[in-house]
């Protein structure tokens, strides 16, 4: 069995929803994980942000969307016993969501609640174009098994048991539509696993089912070497490492979740990354087969701040770098890039919710410099560490781009730089060239 999860944009209108049926319509088992349709999402948190603040346009904005969404069950259906389904399941659903709007109170439940009916929303409208269509599938629903625990990671054990009970009743089924995104907490109340959390609810379940391959469809045909917005003439990259991927996730590339690469590299199942705008793309599959050596990819990640630490007690002196730790622990604040000198420390983050608070904790070990407005340029590729010219390749590429800090050594498999965002594009440019 393989699961193919869909993204927004896959399913963002009419036409894309029947373009992803019948990429799926064939006879392997299967489970299709589906986001919400492209803008639901962001709608929803609009709306969400109106009913916390009990402004009187949400109900305006809950309107509107629902009207989006008849315009897509008209355009969707051909006959009429199926517009007059699809209508009764959009009018469940915002009937819900209006319901929230004359309650007493709107809380973190609530919105997760909001946010969650983008996906069930597209779900139940996929299946029923299935059912008009004469395509046998079953809707598992998401809340019956994906859940996180009560330090908000998914509770794996959980996912694998009730995925299966879920399954059973179904043996003859080969096609399953789930949501992805959605979850419930470890107190039973409606939960989601953050932005871009459907690729992670994708691998999670191909963990818990031991899946063949598990399939991310977008809108672009693979991981590029560079990243297109900002550089001309990127190229797909055909086979990367499980490690390889998550570099390049986490530090910028958008095609997929950062969290997602874990759970299938640990079950040791291939992810293959496709376009469905070109399905018959190669697109790029990651897999612990990979040994291709060498510089592959580049990615970038904004918003990052720096902040540096110097203190003459850091000196021949011990526990002084696990005292500064210890200050972002204590505001679950991650770290990405650090380096050290003999009288200082810098280190870059890039979620500044609690920096006024950490900045002064520090302060107490010596004097503090912020910069904001900073973006971490990442070099992936296998064992580049132990290449004799890619460092030396990457600062003759960044010779006129001021850099503020390198890091070297951490990975076997990435060259980190930090510089002011203002020189990304420039960065990003001239690494291509020299690189590539």
């Amino acid at each position: 069995m393989i699961v193919m999860k869909f993204g927004g944009t896959s399913v963002g209108s009419p036409e894309r929803i029947k373009s992803v049926v019948n990429l799926v319509n064939d006879e392997n088992p299967k489970i299709v994980v589906l986001s919400a349709m492209s803008g639901t999402t962001n709608a929803l948190v609009k709306i969400s942000e109106l009913l916390y603040s009990k402004n009187s346009e949400g109900i305006a904005e809950i309107n509107l969307l629902e009207d989006k969404y008849k315009t897509v069950v008209t355009e969707l259906y051909s006959t009429e016993k199926y517009r007059d389904k699809g209508l009764e399941t959009i009018k469940s659903r915002f009937d819900l969501l209006r319901s929230f709007a004359t309650g007493s109170t709107f809380n973190a439940v609530a919105e997760c609640t909001v946010l969650a009916q983008g996906e069930l929303l597209s779900t139940a409208l996929t299946h029923l174009y299935c059912e008009e269509s004469g395509i046998c599938s079953t809707l598992l629903p998401a809340l019956n098994f994906m859940r996180i625990d009560r330090n908000g990671e998914p509770d794996s054990f959980y996912i694998k048991e009730q995925v299966a009970r879920e399954m059973k009743p179904y043996s003859e089924t080969k096609l399953f539509i789930t949501q992805g995104f959605i979850c419930r907490d470890a107190n039973g109340e409606i939960s989601n696993l953050k932005r871009g959390g459907s690729d992670y609810s994708a691998s999670l379940i191909g963990k818990a089912i031991s899946a063949d391959e598990i399939q991310i469809w977008t809108d672009i045909d693979g991981f590029h070497n560079n990243d297109p917005r900002f550089v001309e003439n990127t190229k797909a990259i055909r086979e990367l490492s499980f490690d390889e991927a998550a570099e390049l996730a986490y530090f910028g590339a958008k095609i997929l979740h950062p969290a997602s690469v874990w759970p299938a590299q640990e079950a040791n199942i291939p992810v293959l990354l496709k376009n469905t705008m070109d399905p018959n793309a190669q697109g790029t599959v990651i897999s612990s087969k990979t040994k291709e050596e060498g510089i592959k990819a580049i990615a970038a990640k904004d918003n990052i701040t720096a902040v540096k630490i110097k203190s003459g007690r850091m000196l021949m002196a011990y526990g002084f770098l696990r005292k500064v730790f210890e200050v972002f622990e204590s505001y679950q604040t991650p770290i990405d890039m650090i380096t050290t000198s003999e009288i200082a420390v810098s280190l870059t983050i890039d979620n500044t919710e609690h920096l006024d608070r950490i900045v002064q904790e520090l302060k107490l070990y010596g004097s503090v410099a912020v910069d904001r407005n900073m973006t971490i340029i990442c070099i992936v590729g296998n064992n580049i560490m132990h290449s004799k010219d890619s460092i030396a390749k990457v600062f003759k590429a960044l010779d006129k781009v001021p850099v503020r800090m390198v890091s070297h050594g951490g990975s076997r498999h990435n060259i980190s730089i930090l510089t002011d965002s203002e020189h990304k594009a420039e960065a990003l440019n001239q690494l291509s060239k020299y690189l590539f």
